[in-house]
């Protein structure tokens, strides 16, 4: 899922954060637009506003490590954000319609650029980097948990959470990429209104 991008400056507070920190925020920035081959150690040291050796300091198993410390920010970032919608807003249904207008705004906001950053790096490294997709499986089930949780709270059976849990956070996934490749917002607003009306289908009957 989308994750703001912020860029360093004497007046931004990401200059007050540690080496280590701005290294993995420039990474995961980067490898969010560019994939993660095309986001060279050079450019995130420089982005971050670090040297190389400090860059290898942190991270001595180099740009596949990198990437497995930028996936988990990802995952932080955005669970961070879809853990305040959920509870934030009793009706789950309404809840995930909120967060698929909140990754249109953002999308459209960053004119299309900034889709997730955990698939975005882990699609670049598919067969070849397993401690990178251990890393995106792990952010997408912390992410599927907790919309599970919501459902749960909301009456629904256990088995039917979870496997709405992974049908929401599948759905949203695709149709964030559909966005940002087709630069329009409908895909993510149309998926979270459909995605609403299924899980009203399966809620207790009111009353009951």
């Amino acid at each position: 899922m989308k994750t703001t991008a912020r860029h360093h400056s004497d007046g931004d507070p990401q200059a007050t954060l540690g080496t280590r920190e701005r290294v993995v925020r420039a990474a995961s920035r980067l490898m969010q637009r560019q994939g993660y081959d095309g986001a060279g150690i050079k450019q995130i040291a420089q982005e971050a506003n670090a040297t190389l050796g400090s860059v290898y300091h942190f991270f001595p198993g180099g740009k596949q490590e990198l990437a497995v410390a930028a996936i988990d920010h990802g995952d932080r970032e955005f669970a961070t954000i879809l853990r305040e919608v959920l509870d934030g807003e009793p009706d789950p249904a309404q809840a995930v319609i909120a967060c698929a207008d909140s990754l249109a705004t953002g999308l459209r906001a960053s004119d299309w650029i900034d889709g997730c950053p955990v698939t975005a790096t882990a699609l670049g490294t598919a067969g070849r980097a397993p401690d990178i997709q251990r890393a995106a499986a792990l952010a997408f089930e912390n992410w599927r948990g907790l919309v599970a949780d919501a459902l749960r709270r909301a009456g629904i059976p256990d088995e039917d959470a979870r496997s709405l849990g992974h049908t929401v956070i599948s759905t949203l996934e695709g149709a964030e990429f559909a966005a940002q490749v087709s630069r329009s917002d409908e895909p993510l607003r149309t998926a979270g209104t459909h995605l609403a009306r299924l899980i009203n289908s399966y809620r207790p009957a009111r009353g009951l």
